[in-house]
């Protein structure tokens, strides 16, 4: 509770700019400023952390949205961090509901990165050359942080889902659980997973970011010892079964008693 005071989550917007769907996450108002209940953010946090952790540990990725200013380093950082990836610049209508597309557009910026590393550009014209670094740093500006996103996502995670409405639009349509920071002026009933708290302060948008960020580090971890349990039990079965097996066939008599198949009867 002291680092949400702290990051000043509880701020909300002002009361003209609210949405009333949000009057259950409200505390009070002071000046003309909603302030958000921080034991519901508390609980809420708790659902979400919860969510994120159960996707990573199911072997799935959150794509981290925060295409406003003040969470665009955030977003990076803490998407990142947990190796997810991310959107924290324009996003592109489709990025969910036209997938094939867009992988069709970052197999191609892999294609010219590759073949730049391969020095193939020393080869070419300037012109042409110089053309070419502009449209790989357009394309990383667009899809460097999806680079590595190979299928949809099993959910996301936005900052300010009223600026990123088209986001939103296109994970109900293909049915991807949201998780999201809700600010005062916000619609909270198109969010699965709202975590009531000011989207607008720096501070605010990386404690919760980094917190969602943890979730899916706790997730990626137990599914990481789950694996190793059970390559070990693997493991353990496969070095016992030929003593097993020897146990077996001393106590079964010589070779000679063990009938032979019928010609032309299938072997089992």
């Amino acid at each position: 509770m002291k680092m949400l005071l702290e990051a000043g989550v509880h701020f909300g917007h002002q009361t003209r700019r609210w949405d009333p769907r949000m009057r259950r996450y409200i505390f009070t108002e002071r000046n003309g400023i909603h302030i958000i209940d921080l034991q519901q953010t508390v609980g809420k946090l708790d659902e979400a952390y919860a969510q994120a952790s159960e996707v990573a540990a199911d072997g799935q990725e959150i794509l981290f949205i925060g295409t406003k200013k003040q969470a665009q380093e955030s977003v990076e950082q803490e998407a990142s961090r947990c190796h997810m990836p991310y959107v924290n610049q324009r996003w592109l209508g489709g990025t969910l509901t036209n997938f094939a597309t867009i992988q069709a557009r970052i197999d191609y910026l892999v294609r010219l990165e590759d073949r730049r590393a391969r020095g193939e550009f020393e080869h070419l014209p300037k012109k042409e050359v110089l053309k070419l670094n502009e449209e790989i740093t357009k394309l990383n500006r667009l899809f460097g942080g999806i680079k590595e996103m190979t299928k949809l996502p099993g959910a996301i995670f936005i900052v300010d889902p009223s600026k990123e409405r088209i986001t939103v639009a296109e994970a109900h349509r293909m049915k991807i659980p949201i998780i999201a920071m809700v600010d005062t002026n916000c619609n909270p009933n198109e969010i699965d997973y709202p975590i009531p708290a000011n989207d607008d302060a720096i501070k605010a948008i990386r404690l919760v970011s980094s917190k969602i960020a943890d979730a899916i580090l706790e997730g990626l971890a137990a599914r990481e010892y789950e694996e190793e349990g059970e390559a070990e039990s693997l493991a353990g079965y496969s070095s016992a079964s030929p003593t097993e097996e020897t146990e077996e066939s001393n106590g079964a008599g010589s070779i000679d008693d063990v009938p032979l198949p019928v010609s032309g009867e299938k072997e089992e």
